[in-house]
Order: structure tokens, then C-alpha cells, then sequence
């Protein structure tokens, strides 16, 4: 893939084409030339690591207002994990396009996780000395949209029950209960209804096709309420 493909992947245009072949050229490529005329990543995979981790903790502090610190760490950390950086890298074909030496050619470095993900972040890097915060912020909400809105809509496994408990005993020990009230439909496509209680309050309702499903459910509603212990107190 030439720089242009790369670039009209990634939805930006370097000013200084030598800052984005710099972000894909792996160190094993370097060591290869040996003649100091090329400088591998490293320094711009630092860089980009810090900002791709304050462009998504920015992301996922505007659009869940509600979410306390710990829902947030625990999002922030499935979307920027190297398995998550590597998915991404893929599509966008940085496995096709860094400089790897013959070496690290020949052992399926075009495949590695890790590699992969250290490129992507140098890429990132890149972007913003070329273009500055916004440009590297708009590349990064750009690449990472579908996992955004993943962790935004719920579906990057949160604990809702975890949360709530968090929330509402954060003053001390306080009694949550999920009580059962109806089941729906055959044995094979069962619906259960679950209302959540808390200090003997109902506070919300789920439904799901398992009953932990529908506790998940009744504790996110809770939470999307805005239900807290000082709320209970009033």
C-alpha cells in the first residue's frame, strides 16, 4: 500500500510525507540498513500512546456524563489495548505498510499484535506533529468510531450491577435487592422481568432472556436515572 492508499485510509494527508514513513518503519528495518540514515518509530509510538489514551478519555467523558471514574477507566482500557490497536491497524492496513526487516519479514511480523499496535500509535503520533491535536483527534474518532460507540452503547461487557453498587454505597453499606417478578413465554424463549430495589426503594426494572441478563438491565436503567445514594436519602 503506497502512502496515498494509507493516507486516504486514515482520512489525512501528511504534510511531511517523511513523518508518516518515519511512523512506519519498524525498528528491525533500521538495524537492517545500518547506515543511520533511517530512524524507526519509537519515539513517535510514545507520543501517540499519550494522546490516543487523552483523545478516547476525552471521547468517553463528553458522551457518558453519567458514568462514574471507575465505568470510565474500565472502557477506556478495552478500547486502547493492543488487541483493540491491532484490530484497527489491520483495517486500515498497517500490517501492509510498515518497514520490517528481513528478519521480523520472515517470522510473521506483518501478523504480530504488539507490532502492529505500536505502529498505529506512531501513526497517531505523527498526525498530530504534522497536523496538530485536532488532526490526530479527528484520525483517532475516525479509526475508532465503531469502538467508541461500542463502549458508549454498552456492549464492551460493563458491569451495570458492579457500577451501581459502586455508586450507592459509596457512603456505606446499603441494601440492593433484585426480585423476580414474572417470567414470560416457553421454557426455550423465557423472559424474565426483574425490579430492582435499593434502602427499599424501587429504583428500576430490566428484562432479559436470562435473569442476569435482566438484572444487568434493571441496574442500568438505575444508573441512566441518575440514582444515587444521596437520591435515596431524600
Amino acid at each position: 500500500m503506497n502512502s496515498l492508499d494509507f493516507s486516504n485510509k486514515i482520512g489525512y494527508e501528511f504534510k511531511d510525507k517523511a513523518l508518516l514513513s518515519r511512523a512506519l518503519t519498524h525498528s528491525s528495518y533500521v538495524n537492517d540498513k545500518k547506515d543511520g540514515a533511517h530512524r524507526n518509530n519509537e519515539r513517535l509510538e510514545f507520543l501517540g500512546d499519550a494522546l490516543f489514551g487523552a483523545v478516547i478519555s476525552e471521547e468517553l467523558y463528553k458522551r457518558l456524563d453519567r458514568a462514574y471514574e471507575g465505568t470510565l477507566t474500565k472502557l477506556k482500557a478495552h478500547i486502547v489495548c493492543e488487541k483493540s490497536l491491532a484490530f484497527y491497524g489491520k483495517q486500515i492496513g498497517v500490517n501492509e505498510s510498515v518497514f520490517l526487516g528481513k528478519g521480523e519479514e520472515c517470522n510473521g511480523g506483518r501478523e504480530k499484535e504488539a507490532l502492529i499496535a505500536d505502529a498505529l500509535e506512531a501513526v497517531i503520533g505523527a498526525v498530530f506533529l504534522d497536523g496538530g491535536y485536532e488532526a490526530a483527534r479527528t484520525v483517532v474518532l475516525r479509526i475508532f468510531n465503531d469502538r467508541i460507540e461500542d463502549a458508549v452503547a454498552g456492549r464492551l461487557g460493563n458491569d451495570y450491577k458492579t457500577e451501581l453498587q459502586e455508586r450507592l454505597q459509596v457512603g456505606g453499606d446499603l441494601k440492593i435487592s433484585y426480585k423476580l417478578e414474572r417470567e414470560e413465554g416457553p421454557d426455550h424463549d423465557k423472559v424474565f422481568y426483574i425490579v430492582l430495589y435499593a434502602a427499599g426503594k424501587r429504583i428500576g426494572a430490566g428484562q432479559g432472556k436470562s435473569k442476569k441478563e435482566a438484572e444487568q438491565n434493571a441496574a442500568k436503567e438505575a444508573l441512566e436515572r441518575g440514582v444515587s445514594d444521596c437520591t435515596l436519602k431524600e
